[in-house]
């Protein structure tokens, strides 16, 4: 877990607003003991886990990928191929959404921008190093252009529809 106390608030406050903000319907099926909270996700959301992400064509249309993902800091970053559809879609139109359902057990759903990282982020190095350590080499060395992105949502809502016992399966203190 490499959240600081300031970014798990941050997720929990993100979750909370993204929550009372939805619908009957989806507040309804992720209701307060399917919820899943900020320690949950930092606690659940280790290692890779596939992301499916959104994107847009130039004519409007929506386009669907999956893609390694690691939640780092209370928020996904990921990497694809600077030549890739979804690399230019997302340069043109930053706003997507991302999605990691794991059976039906858990789901983490969310809307928001997406940007390309760079040497100069204060995120990169360390970011950059957990995908070294991940993989045994550099995400940087899998093309001739590979792009990591920092996701940024502004609605995400995370669910468990038997939260409890989702954690203690994984070995976490619910």
């Amino acid at each position: 877990m490499l959240e600081t106390a300031e970014e798990l608030t941050a997720l929990q406050d993100l979750l909370d607003r993204s929550h009372a903000r939805s619908t009957d319907h989806l507040r309804g099926i992720i209701s307060d003991e399917r919820r899943l909270t900020a320690q949950d996700l930092v606690a659940l959301l280790t290692g890779m886990k596939v992301i499916s992400v959104s994107t847009v064509t130039a004519q409007g249309h929506p386009r669907i990928s999956a893609m390694d993902g690691h939640f780092l800091h209370g928020s996904w970053s990921f990497s694809t191929s600077g030549t890739a559809a979804k690399a230019r879609h997302m340069h043109v139109r930053p706003d997507v959404s991302v999605a990691h359902v794991d059976h039906e057990e858990l789901a983490v759903f969310s809307h928001g921008r997406v940007g390309e990282m760079a040497e100069s982020d204060p995120d990169w190095a360390e970011t950059l190093d957990h995908w070294t350590n991940h993989y045994g080499s550099s995400p940087l060395s899998w093309g001739e252009r590979i792009v990591l992105y920092r996701y940024r949502p502004h609605w995400m809502v995370g669910y468990a529809w038997k939260r409890e016992e989702v954690l203690r399966k994984r070995g976490i203190s619910p």
